[in-house]
């Protein structure tokens, strides 16, 4: 199971928000790159990056911040957060992200999904944010009649190879995650299946190893220090 660092990219800083609420951040650097260069020392093997402002205007914001993350870091880089064009995904590709992730255009435009994942293959992840049981889009502030796992079985069907889970009430609440729902998720969609939200102790982290996810995106516990990250990878391995 990998264990994937978050960065969430609002007006140029490192921030958390907790349950998705613009209004309730925190802001743990000045610095994003800085803090891409601080996980990878510490051993992550991949990175997880959301462009909050991105998501919220339905177009990227911190493309800049992003290039020089691209340029500063060996690892992987995941991307989400207002991608919704397919020439943007192709831009993002082509940079030098390795996976982009989408959101609101997995819930609004089949069309988009189809013909990414036939161009791109497993470089596009749907990101499957959900609330009370009902899929979220536009920044998690619309809603859908969907559930994850109609969503799942849907974007499955358009070739899609990967899918990332956050419950978003347990989203930077370090509450623990809702296990009941990823369990779900990993039998019925029986694809790759990122968790998301709410992880804050290794305890998490080995009960979602059970379950059967290919990784795990952290975010506010390893800015807290609720989970050391070399300790996580240590166990985890």
């Amino acid at each position: 199971m990998e264990i994937i660092p978050a960065i969430d990219l609002r007006g140029g800083r490192c921030v958390r928000l907790y349950q998705g609420d613009y209004d309730q951040e925190t802001t743990f650097s000045n610095d994003p790159v800085g803090v891409a260069l601080k996980w990878q020392s510490q051993g992550a093997s991949r990175l997880h990056l959301v462009d909050l402002d991105g998501a919220s205007q339905g177009e990227l914001c911190h493309i800049e911040v992003i290039s020089r993350m691209v340029e500063a870091i060996r690892i992987p880089l995941e991307l989400g957060g207002g991608i919704r064009e397919l020439r943007v995904v192709e831009k993002l590709l082509g940079l030098g992200i390795q996976r982009v992730i989408l959101g609101t255009a997995a819930a609004e435009d089949d069309k988009l999904v189809k013909e990414a994942c036939s161009r791109f293959g497993e470089a596009i992840v749907i990101s499957i944010d959900a609330r009370e049981g009902q899929v979220r889009t536009r920044a998690w502030r619309g809603t859908t009649n969907l559930t994850p796992i109609e969503l799942g079985y849907q974007m499955k069907t358009l070739g899609v190879k990967r899918f990332i889970y956050t419950d978003i009430a347990r989203d930077g609440t370090l509450a623990g995650p809702n296990f009941e729902s990823i369990a779900e998720l990993v039998d019925h969609i029986d694809l790759p299946m990122i968790a998301a939200g709410g992880i804050s102790s290794i305890a998490h982290l080995k009960q979602l190893n059970q379950l059967g996810v290919e990784g795990v995106v952290v975010g506010r516990a390893l800015y807290t220090g609720d989970i050391d990250l070399r300790e996580a990878l240590k166990v985890i391995k």
